[in-house]
């Protein structure tokens, strides 16, 4: 008697047994491979790592935003020696400004990819949920529909064997569905856990854009402040009244300065083009086209071409160009087709692109905030090529735009209207 009681025990274990092993195959025997199923956690598992990775990369960048930003304090402090000589203070604090500026433009960049990145993570996330919802409503699928055969569906799965050997058929292939189980359920394990890597990187890149969006602000005050406290120092200092000889003679000197180093590169730049001419024959030649305007974003002209009264020295000055006013770091074009000679950086141009058009006809755009051509480049009309800055002697964000023909500076109207 006790004998039959066991026998029948054994057989509803290994009943249940088939239960949940025909279970697992109905389910998912027409969705996953058995060989695929085991790639894919492969793969999940790789993309959790490599999740977790993005995750302290970001917490790590914000780290250094946050330890990263600019103490304007230090600068000024550190600026106090050179006041005394204006050159001196003005290329300083440009280097600062610059530094500032390249900063705020990483930053801005780290901005626009990271929202790539938080809207392909937030694509991953959904893909993901959506594959976890789908695998839990099959289960529930499949539990009811195993509950409701009940048990005698899988003794007779059992019993019905024709022959030993299809009894044993059949238990090797439990065996593997057995397996194909255990691969299915750490699927989905892993499937939910990539889910909630999925969320803490997202959370991640959210926090790092807010931080970086905090820092920009940060900066911008930074470097606003810089060049109030630039502006308030050359104010000062030019309208001095014991100051003002000798400011006035340094400026002229400057300008000769200036104007020497530009007829220079004009030298430079014809010895240049005759090499070539002579090498290949190509001479480049100004085809009469009228010129872009070069600060598309300009709000008004704050200072025009020609003799006007300077407005700290007081005395009347021949103006060499037309200065643009138009916002920190909006664009400046090249107003026509050809060749840089010259991107650099002196204390009265302060950042500075001079470009050869042909037939001595050069144009230069000085006070830029960043240069974004070099020496040697070919660039087209429209083209930008540097940004809207106040480096050098300069007192708010402009460009100053100047035509030199035949080694003289001429009317920039000439090429403009």
């Amino acid at each position: 008697m006790q004998r039959k009681q066991y026998d029948r025990r054994t057989r509803t274990k290994l009943a249940l047994l088939t239960a949940v092993t025909v279970f697992v195959t109905a389910m998912f025997s027409g969705m996953y491979p058995l060989i695929s199923r085991a790639d894919d956690i492969s793969e999940l598992k790789n993309s959790i790592e490599k999740k977790q990775q993005e995750i302290k990369d970001a917490q790590d960048q914000k780290k250094q935003l946050q330890s990263g930003l600019t103490d304007v304090k230090t600068i000024i402090d550190g600026l106090e020696q050179s006041k005394k000589d204006l050159a001196a203070y003005v290329t300083q604090l440009d280097a600062n400004l610059t530094e500032i500026q390249a900063k705020i433009s990483e930053i801005k960049e780290m901005i626009s990819q990271k929202e790539i990145e938080i809207t392909q993570t937030q694509s991953e996330l959904d893909a993901a949920v959506a594959k976890e919802e789908a695998q839990y409503e099959n289960m529930k699928v499949r539990i009811r529909s195993m509950y409701e055969r009940g048990d005698d569906f899988y003794f007779e799965a059992i019993l019905s064997a024709r022959s030993f050997a299809d009894m044993l058929n059949r238990v090797d292939y439990m065996e593997k569905v057995s397996a194909s189980d255990r691969r299915m359920l750490e699927e989905f394990r892993t499937t939910r856990e990539y889910v909630e890597v999925c969320k803490a990187q997202l959370e991640s890149e959210q926090e790092l854009l807010e931080e970086a969006k905090r820092n920009v602000e940060a900066e911008e005050a930074s470097l606003e402040s810089l060049i109030s406290q630039k502006e308030a120092e050359i104010k000062a200092y030019e309208e001095d009244i014991s100051n003002r000889e000798q400011l006035l003679k340094e400026y002229e000197a400057e300008i000769a300065a200036q104007d020497a180093e530009i007829k220079e590169m004009e030298r430079a730049a014809k010895a240049l083009q005759t090499q070539l001419e002579q090498a290949n024959g190509q001479k480049r030649t100004y085809d009469g086209g009228m010129f872009a305007w070069p600060a598309p974003s300009y709000t008004r002209i704050s200072d025009d071409y020609g003799n006007r009264m300077h407005p700290t020295l007081k005395v009347q000055k021949f103006h060499n160009g037309v200065d643009m006013a138009a916002p920190g770091g909006s664009p400046i074009l090249a107003a026509y087709n050809g060749t840089v000679v010259a991107a650099s950086y002196s204390s009265t141009m302060g950042n500075y692109i001079m470009i050869d058009h042909g037939d001595n006809l050069y144009t230069i755009y000085m006070h830029a905030s960043a240069l974004y051509v070099s020496q040697g480049a070919e660039v087209v009309k429209g083209q930008k090529i540097a940004a809207v800055g106040t480096t050098g002697r300069s007192t708010g964000n402009h460009l100053h735009f100047g035509v030199r023909l035949n080694g003289s500076y001429v009317s920039p109207w000439n090429y403009l209207k």
